[in-house]
């Protein structure tokens, strides 16, 4: 696509090319503390997470800011999806549009199309190899979306999943049946006890047959498909110079289908709210499976028809497949640098190496639940330490999430599939083909069991070999659609 007026400055970059190349081997500064530079920032950052940020900003302005000639300021777009509009309408020079930021927050996907278009900054060229490797290695792999492998995505602040549980409606559950949180490590146990929770509720009330309850429900479908197939062995996006290879095949996904779809079906998972953390706080459910960054929405009660109560929590490792590898989602936006000049590149890569210094990024992190980038920073004495030193106040869920995790870092490997053409396209398949399928046909189990009908014979047509094979055949034939941009 022929870039417009809107990316106006990345004609300046031919110029700047040999000068960007000294900048980062050492050279003098291109900064002028008596003629500071201005950056714009994007993000999609609101509420709490937005005034962290924006006192980290207000502090490097008045500090290491000042002192190097540079002036940050920083502007929420909304949501993900508006920050994305926003940048895309400023690339393509739409009618309105605002200009390009000097720096804005983007998943892998965005900015890989971003990347095609020419409009992104090299930053290895201001990093040296010490610097880099200062950084978790598998993010700064991540933002390698180059074509040769230069580092198009500044790693700024990351997150994985965790398992949050309402441990004040468990305990009962858990007293009566003889259930235990360690059967909830495995994805097969979880599903196993969800059964449990719906018989044990639905027995509550034997007048009333069939309204037994969900226990669980997940966000990010696709995190399921794309981490569930990586811990049973298969890579379902294979992607080797740009080009994505996919990988289903039918035994693993048999696994995936029976451990999410089915449960669904039956009313053992449940998804109503736009997030989990909604659905534990209509009593909905008990326990979700979602971003460590969500755990400043985990619900303090829960709110029903009849009355609110107070409910206490407890936070697990986001569960496995039994005999699976250990893997876990790598997710979070990093920054990236719009392609303009030395001096502006420059001066963005400063404010986003201040950023994620150790101190800073668990500032951020502690408020909002990201993981900090640096490895020096992944522990929980740096944790503590930093809010002591600069006397936090941290929510405890955000606080155990983000302790959880550090603890088990050594013994789980992150990962996130690399950047392919039409791969927010494939992604969407991931997200809505199989969960919209279950919620339609729950609803058609659910309807027949409010007219009498058991709930083993009303979900049978729905839970066969044969309806998986449908629902194969018809998500490989999505999903190969989706890959090849049709």
């Amino acid at each position: 696509m022929k870039l417009t007026q809107g990316c106006k400055r990345i004609c300046l970059a031919g110029m700047a090319a040999a000068l960007v190349l000294m900048a980062g081997c050492g050279s003098k500064s291109p900064l002028d503390p008596k003629n500071p530079v201005s950056l714009t920032v994007w993000h999609y950052y609101n509420g709490s997470q937005q005034t962290a940020f924006d006192t980290l900003v207000e502090e490097f302005n008045n500090t290491v800011g000042r002192e190097k000639g540079i002036y940050v300021q920083s502007y929420s777009q909304g949501s993900v999806s508006d920050l994305e509009t926003a940048v895309r309408d400023s690339i393509n020079g739409k009618v309105g549009a605002q200009s390009m930021p000097d720096i804005f927050s983007s998943y892998a996907d965005t900015a890989y199309e971003v990347e095609q278009q020419g409009a992104l900054a090299d930053l290895s060229a201001y990093l040296t190899e010490e610097e880099l490797a200062l950084y978790v290695d598998s993010y700064i792999e991540e933002g390698r979306i180059a074509a040769d492998g230069t580092l198009r995505i500044f790693p700024t602040a990351k997150s994985t999943e965790i398992m949050l549980i309402n441990k004040t409606d468990w305990e009962p559950f858990a007293a009566a049946t003889g259930a235990s949180l360690e059967d909830l490590k495995t994805i097969e146990g979880v599903a196993a006890t969800a059964k449990a929770y719906y018989e044990w509720t639905d027995g509550l009330t034997p007048n009333v047959p069939g309204d037994g309850r969900a226990f669980y429900g997940r966000d990010a479908v696709a995190n399921y498909f794309i981490i569930g197939m990586q811990q049973l062995g298969v890579e379902l996006f294979h992607v080797e110079n740009g080009e994505v290879t996919l990988n289903t095949p039918k035994e693993e996904l048999y696994r995936l289908w029976e451990n999410y779809y089915v449960p669904i079906v039956k009313g053992y998972f449940g998804a109503y709210g736009r997030f989990r953390s909604d659905d534990v706080k209509t009593g909905d459910i008990l326990a979700y499976t979602g971003s460590t960054s969500s755990a400043m929405y985990f619900p303090d009660q829960v709110e029903r028809d009849n009355g609110s109560y107070a409910i206490d929590y407890a936070v697990m490792d986001a569960p496995i497949f039994e005999g699976g590898r250990h893997y876990a989602v790598q997710q979070g936006a990093g920054m990236v640098v719009s392609k303009s000049d030395q001096r502006r590149e420059y001066a963005s890569v400063e404010f986003l190496k201040w950023f994620t210094q150790a101190e800073n990024n668990l500032q951020f992190g502690s408020v909002s639940g990201y993981l900090p980038v640096r490895k020096e920073a992944n522990n929980v004495g740096q944790l503590d330490k930093v809010i002591a030193e600069k006397e936090l106040s941290v929510a405890p869920k955000t606080y155990d999430c983000l302790s959880a995790i550090f603890t088990q870092m050594g013994e789980m490997t992150l990962y996130t599939n690399k950047s392919f053409r039409n791969g927010s396209a494939a992604r969407k398949v991931l997200e809505y083909n199989l969960a919209d399928q279950a919620a339609a046909d729950r609803e058609k189990v659910a309807q027949a069991v409010a007219g009498g009908a058991q709930l083993e014979e009303a979900a049978a047509p729905y839970v066969t070999q044969e309806a998986f094979e449908k629902w194969y055949n018809d998500f490989c034939n999505a999903l190969n659609a989706a890959v090849n941009g049709q």
